[in-house]
């Protein structure tokens, strides 16, 4: 029996089939945009692969990115893995010492230093004596990083001929989880997982879409070091061959960036989904356009003016992940016409497990299992997921590979959910965040966070209380309220909003989960700061410890919104 084809099988076919298409489109600054074609690209990675074999590297030798999203970020992992090796990307927003741990825990033989914002915080946890290339568009590097060059090793190395393979158990990353809980972890994922992950999420989108995707346009721009972005974007349109990969050149041109992509399939996060939302309600009150909405006369054209506003105009397929999407929300771009979905799945099974059907998702689920994907509900509730996308396991950590499986070779999410009669799933929460108040009744703060977060007002939240006569949630307010809050007659009004919602959200709630109050904090919670991961969740602990001195004051208050 042969082979399967493996996702390089698909990139060769495209160099020699079309090598003219243009395949990576690149901001350059001012306006300006640089076009690499298939065969463009393969020409550079053929050359930087060539460079990386004269090195005598170990076989599958791990060599690490530390880049934003770019062209030459697709084009040297193309080149690393080409050349044998196992490419590890690492967050371009980690800190130092993240930046450190993932090189020497992965054993990282080489690095590519590609576009950067925080380079000077960042050099310090690189290695001396790490070998170092700096990609087209990073930084000026100090001297002593020892760096070479992209362009002066592609300029005087030829390409590698043929067409180099891998077996399908090779491992073609190691993904590093974001680290939400503590410390990343390193999931190993194989040619052969990437592949039929990638398979699977290019033939429900053909079955959907039939011919619509001879010619996609995507845009880049959530972190490749995530296997949300890299899974559905870079390899999809590696193994697809039919899109044009759009790259955004920094967060004040990303509505530029996306008007010259006009994307026909975007994927996004909560957050930015949230963000389109107030661009458009900064400009048009929520009342008129809840009213031309309601007009039958007026709502496809009011919608179609709207979704071109934000680039997303020739978009037929949406898409939301990383974390739960406000019910409102999703009925608000629906009722624009833009049937956006949400999708469930982990780092652990490359991105594919569970996906909305346009049409057809409900609101409150992450849709159900594609095709190939098996997955059921444990005894516990936490759900249970077999797909092709599956992990070889946990790089360094043989046992919390024996624990994350079932003994018929499930994944243990550490999620937890129910499929409603429709078969689809319902998320209510993760098993690790469970607790307990003085009442001895666990709380799960998910569903509680989602309902809060569904306000306005309401940017973040935590629900948090452990041994506390009840629970309460920390909230960050919408960054365009923050700075009006010195306003006492804004501040009357948010606490009034505020005591609102407690009550509201408190209403739906049995009595052991009912939040005694909601406590603003001052400072935004971010990546710099250590409280969001690099993928925007909350990191619980270390916002916990923040605050812990604090929170018995809080109680003793007594009152529903607490300014902290």
């Amino acid at each position: 029996m042969s082979e399967p084809r493996l996702i390089l099988d698909h990139v060769y076919e495209h160099e020699v089939e079309q090598p003219d298409r243009v395949f990576l489109t690149q901001p350059t600054g001012g306006g300006q945009v640089v076009d690499y074609s298939w065969a463009q690209s393969l020409d550079q990675s053929r050359r930087m692969a060539a460079h990386l074999k004269s090195l005598q590297l170990p076989p599958g030798a791990r060599i690490a990115m530390l880049a934003k999203n770019s062209a030459h970020f697709f084009i040297a992992e193309l080149a690393i893995w080409m050349a044998g090796g196992t490419t590890v990307a690492i967050f371009p927003t980690e800190t130092a010492d993240n930046v450190r741990y993932v090189l020497q825990h992965s054993e990282a033989s080489l690095l590519f230093i590609g576009k950067l914002d925080t380079w000077a915080q960042q050099r310090g946890g690189v290695p001396a004596g790490l070998p170092c290339i700096a990609l087209p568009l990073a930084p000026v590097l100090e001297p002593d990083v020892g760096a070479e060059r992209w362009d002066d090793i592609v300029a005087r190395t030829a390409p590698l001929p043929g067409r180099p393979a891998r077996w399908a158990d090779d491992l073609a990353m190691l993904l590093y989880t974001s680290g939400s809980t503590g410390q990343p972890k390193g999931v190993m994922q194989s040619f052969r997982s990437i592949t039929a992950a990638t398979n699977g999420i290019l033939a429900q989108g053909r079955s959907r879409d039939g011919d619509l995707m001879q010619n996609e346009r995507v845009i880049s721009y959530l972190p490749l070091a995530h296997c949300f972005e890299r899974a559905w974007i870079e390899c999809s349109s590696l193994i697809a061959g039919n899109t044009q990969v759009f790259f955004s050149e920094s967060l004040a041109t990303f509505m530029s960036d996306i008007q010259r992509a006009q994307p026909t399939w975007f994927i996004s996060v909560p957050r930015l989904w949230t963000k389109f939302q107030q661009a458009v309600l900064a400009r048009m009150p929520a009342a008129q356009l809840d009213a031309a909405l309601a007009n039958p006369a007026l709502a496809a054209a009011v919608g179609v003016k709207v979704l071109d506003g934000l680039g997303l105009g020739q978009v037929r397929r949406a898409g939301c992940g990383s974390a739960p999407l406000p019910a409102e929300l999703l009925r608000w771009y629906r009722r624009l016409g833009l049937d956006l979905y949400e999708g469930y799945a982990m780092t652990e099974d490359f991105a594919y497990s569970h996906t909305g059907q346009p049409g057809a998702q409900a609101v409150g689920t992450v849709g159900r299992p594609f095709a190939d994907v098996q997955a059921r509900i444990d005894d516990d509730g936490e759900v249970l997921v077999k797909s092709p996308g599956q992990m070889v396991g946990y790089y360094k950590l043989p046992e919390l590979n024996a624990q994350s499986f079932t003994a018929d070779g499930f994944f243990r999410t550490g999620d937890l959910g129910r499929y409603d009669e429709s078969g689809q799933l319902v998320l209510t929460g993760r098993k690790k965040e469970l607790f307990k108040t003085a009442k001895g009744k666990y709380v799960a703060p998910a569903p509680i966070e989602n309902r809060l977060n569904e306000h306005p007002m309401v940017e973040l939240s935590l629900v948090a209380g452990v041994g506390q006569p009840a629970a309460h949630a920390v909230l960050v307010l919408d960054e365009h309220l923050r700075p009006q809050l010195g306003d006492p007659v804004v501040r009357d009004r948010v606490e009034t909003a505020l005591t609102r919602l407690l009550n509201e959200v408190n209403d739906g709630l049995a009595s052991h989960e009912r939040l005694q109050m909601l406590v603003v904090v001052k400072e935004p919670w971010s990546i710099e700061a250590g409280t969001l991961t690099p993928t925007m969740k909350i990191k619980r602990a270390c916002i916990e410890a923040q605050v812990a001195d604090a929170v018995d004051g809080w109680y003793l208050s007594g009152a529903p919104v607490v300014w902290a």
